[in-house]
């Protein structure tokens, strides 16, 4: 009797939440917002009054804004008629630091730019479900260090999908996602940018199928201190045209990116568990891959004290295409220079700076966190000796790469819900 009850229950729950979501998809509301002298108002107001389930219809034009936008509801769409036909345009934003703010969960932002922004494009922070969705965010005069530092930018988020967007001139990165987990960023394109896509202290992450051309750094897979997340690992960067990235840095004095030479393909730092692989990777004037420790010059952080561990590890370098690097390399960045003073000019396809843990640098890394390279076709590939560098001792690169030909060790698919 007890079962035949618990059963009863159990059915009679399944109804009650069986009715809740049919009901909660019946009421839901399509809001059409086409332009008009008060988008502003209109728009913000939708975005306060909005229900869960609802959709936010933008229709064709340009919507001329002057603050930013904010959402806090939780299942919401904006969807528009495609990038090229509904415009959010902030050429005249006076207040906000981002075009479109969002902090609630399971929101799906689709077909439509956003474009000259005071700051930011999108912002999404916090968020457990987010999709972008032929998406374009842009500053329309080009390349310049007053334009906002991202483009499509969720930060502390889960579920993040970025598929079919387009990243314009942002004076940090495009695309960029941080301190997040289980990231897909695919079939996206990054041009103009200073990093065309950033993957910052996440978890869990594939960026595949996507076209970076003309950035300064075409993808960076970073981990820094002094984040709330920080141990950046399992990151999957495949199958991606990275091209010509030789536009000269435009990032505003004292930001990381600033730090990155014109003309790099690919570069990760400090970053656990990353695989490299079936990328065409070609043109750049100073280096194709790179792979390096992060630099703690300023002082600023206190290693012993935040837990943080600056050195990569676990890297997998394969069957990608690299050509063309290092003709033409940016000596203003300390990177480019030292490569190219203890490399004769002779600059690498794949770098790695060799900067480790002083025991390890003496007596080697563990078998699991070395780095292995397969399958690259004929590059020329370099380490640095840093205890060689530092006390001027010859022979501060060596260029054999048969010791990092270990076998592959496949990362997991990233799957979002």
């Amino acid at each position: 009797m007890r079962l035949v009850k618990y059963l009863k229950e159990r059915f009679q729950y399944g109804i009650i939440v069986s009715c809740i979501a049919f009901s909660h998809n019946i009421f839901s509301e399509v809001i059409i917002i086409p332009p008009s002298e008060n988008s502003q108002e209109r728009l913000q107001e939708a975005l306060i009054l909005v229900n869960p389930g609802d959709v936010i219809q933008l229709t064709s034009g340009v919507y001329d804004l002057e603050d930013g936008l904010s959402l806090d509801v939780d299942d919401i769409k904006i969807i528009g008629e495609g990038h090229e036909n509904s415009i959010l345009n902030f050429s005249d934003q006076k207040s906000g630091a981002q075009g479109l703010m969002v902090t609630s969960d399971n929101v799906i932002l689709q077909d439509f730019a956003v474009l000259d922004t005071k700051g930011d494009a999108i912002k999404v922070k916090g968020s457990d479900g987010i999709s972008f969705i032929n998406v374009r965010t842009e500053w329309s005069d080009g390349p310049k260090s007053s334009n906002g530092a991202y483009g499509l930018y969720p930060v502390e988020s889960k579920d993040v999908l970025i598929d079919g967007c387009i990243a314009i001139g942002a004076s940090d990165a495009g695309i960029y996602v941080g301190q997040s987990e289980n990231i897909i960023v695919r079939n996206s394109i990054a041009k103009f940018n200073v990093a065309g896509i950033e993957i910052e202290n996440s978890y869990y992450a594939d960026v595949y199928g996507n076209t970076a051309v003309d950035n300064t750094g075409g993808i960076l897979v970073f981990d820094l201190p002094g984040l709330p997340q920080q141990g950046g690992h399992d990151v999957r960067v495949f199958g991606n045209l990275i091209q010509g990235n030789n536009t000269d840095n435009f990032a505003p004095p004292g930001n990381i990116v600033g730090e990155v030479p014109r003309g790099t393909g690919i570069i990760i730092m400090a970053n656990s568990d990353v695989e490299i692989f079936d990328n065409q990777i070609e043109n750049h004037e100073t280096v194709g891959i790179a792979v390096v420790s992060y630099s703690n010059d300023d002082d600023s952080v206190d290693f012993s004290d935040s837990g943080y561990y600056p050195h990569p590890k676990s890297i997998q370098i394969h069957s990608n295409s690299v050509s063309q690097s290092g003709h033409n390399p940016d000596l203003d960045k300390d990177i480019a220079s030292i490569l190219f003073e203890i490399s004769n000019g002779d600059m690498p396809d794949i770098f790695w700076d060799g900067v480790l843990p002083l025991r390890q640098m003496i007596f080697g890394q563990p078998d699991t966190e070395k780095l292995v390279l397969q399958n690259n076709g004929s590059i020329k590939f370099a380490v640095m000796n840093p205890i060689k560098y530092m006390l001027s001792l010859p022979n501060q690169l060596n260029r054999d790469q048969s010791e990092y030909a270990n076998d592959i060790q496949p990362l997991s698919p990233v799957i979002i819900d």
